[in-house]
């Protein structure tokens, strides 16, 4: 079998970490999409069980929490990355106005992490031989060159959170009525809890545990929308 190329490992690591950064931002947006709609129709349930009430606010609902889920997402990620790439200028500036003293620095950090000061000085010196700033990068600011890329995960966020929507607005406007908020709890927490799983299983934890948070957390959501809502309509005579 042929030895893999450096250049084609690193390939394969950016992507495999372009993956795993487009992978949470949909996870995230597939739950709040899910547990924010559902306290949203449900909350509107409680307080009328008219099906265009429930239509527009689930609606109206969806398109703002998918909006502001990619416009936060990206905003996050943009400071973020910003953040980091003022840590790497500095430590490349760092860099040429006291090479020595990086040197230094960076043999202590391995020195710190248990190799030997003889050892550390030869890893520091063949590390900064070949690609200083990198060295500097990864083992001082704990940061890696594949950063996450801003829109990618705004649009994973938006378009998931639109789909994990659709579970909650489905079930409560297909419904009968007398029906309608029974399988929308339903079919949210089976929703939330194999998001869960799912989620963990690719993390490598435990699913059920997993699972059962989510579970918890959107019984909580809905529990509260649906009592708040129904004291509303109470109050208001809806």
């Amino acid at each position: 079998m042929a030895q893999e190329r450096p250049e084609d490992t690193e390939q394969s690591q950016k992507r495999l970490s372009s993956l795993l950064n487009g992978l949470r931002a949909a996870v995230l947006g597939a739950n709040d999409g899910i547990v924010s709609t559902a306290g949203l129709v449900v909350g509107v349930a409680g307080a009328t069980p008219h099906r265009e009430a429930l239509l527009v606010a689930g609606v109206a609902g969806t398109l703002a929490g998918a909006l502001s889920m990619a416009a936060g997402e990206y905003v996050s990620v943009s400071t973020q990355r910003d953040t980091e790439r003022a840590a790497i200028a500095r430590e490349r500036r760092e860099l040429t106005e006291d090479p020595d003293g990086e040197l230094e620095e960076l043999s202590g950090m391995y020195r710190a992490r248990g190799l030997s000061e003889e050892l550390s000085r030869r890893v520091a010196r063949e590390l900064t031989d070949h690609d200083a700033l990198r060295a500097h990068v990864e083992v001082e600011l704990g940061l890696n060159r594949y950063r996450v890329d801003p829109w990618q995960a705004a649009l994973a966020s938006m378009f998931s959170f639109l789909l994990g929507a659709l579970v909650p607005l489905t079930a409560m406007l297909l419904s009968p009525g007398g029906l309608r908020l029974a399988v929308t709890v339903v079919a949210v927490l089976a929703a939330t809890g194999l998001l869960g799983a799912v989620s963990a299983r690719m993390g490598g934890a435990l699913p059920a545990r997993a699972a059962l948070r989510c579970v918890a957390g959107g019984s909580f959501a809905m529990l509260v929308t649906y009592l708040v809502g129904s004291l509303i309509g109470a109050a208001a005579g809806l």
